[in-house]
């Protein structure tokens, strides 16, 4: 079965999920030629007894039109992970998790999945963009941020904070390093 990559982008009101909330999440499934399978977007209702991290909502009044749009509308991660499953068993192919940076948003993305659902599609890994970038750079992991990557890379898709803009400009990202890759591994093989 083919893999789907599955760009997530999570908006959240902290640091960690459990005592702060997964306020908005989106994931873009592209398989590997950037052929985008479809989005999945939600804004959720906040955990009970938990609270948004001080630090976190002061920059959140820095994005007026980012913090309407994660919470228009809110519904119950209750029924939202279960459908959120529910449409990553519907693609076609193995989804593998993809985020920039990974560690955040899958942490996010896993905990609400275990704790609502019982089970993640994903088992519990992630592919992380910027470690990709390090690899395919040679440079270090903090020097591997988007100002030092190609341009060629990015799509003229604008990072404004709201989930599903930002999950398929990632992905995008994704599918454009994959495809420099494969151009370097051709490139190689006939040199």
């Amino acid at each position: 079965m083919p893999e789907i990559y599955i760009s997530t982008d999570v908006e959240a009101d902290g640091p960690i999920p459990g005592p702060h909330s997964m306020l908005s999440f989106a994931s873009a499934a592209y398989s590997h030629d950037k052929n985008l399978h479809g989005t999945f977007t939600a804004n959720l209702l906040t955990l009970p007894d938990a609270a948004g991290d001080p630090k976190t909502m002061a920059w959140w009044k820095t994005k007026p039109e980012a913090w309407a749009a994660c919470r228009a509308n809110p519904r119950d991660p209750a029924e939202v992970m279960p459908e959120y499953v529910a449409w990553l068993k519907s693609l076609p192919g193995s989804p593998v998790f993809v985020a920039y940076p990974a560690a955040y948003d899958f942490m996010f993305v896993y905990w609400y999945l275990i704790r609502f659902t019982g089970e993640s599609p994903f088992s519990h890994s992630a592919l992380d963009i910027k470690t990709y970038a390090m690899a395919l750079l040679g440079k270090g992991y903090r020097e591997s941020v988007k100002r030092n990557m190609p341009a060629k890379w990015f799509d003229d898709i604008p990072h404004t904070h709201v989930a599903l803009d930002d999950a398929v400009g990632q992905g995008a990202l994704f599918c454009n390093m994959l495809a420099a890759r494969r151009r370097m591994h051709e490139s190689s093989e006939t040199a």
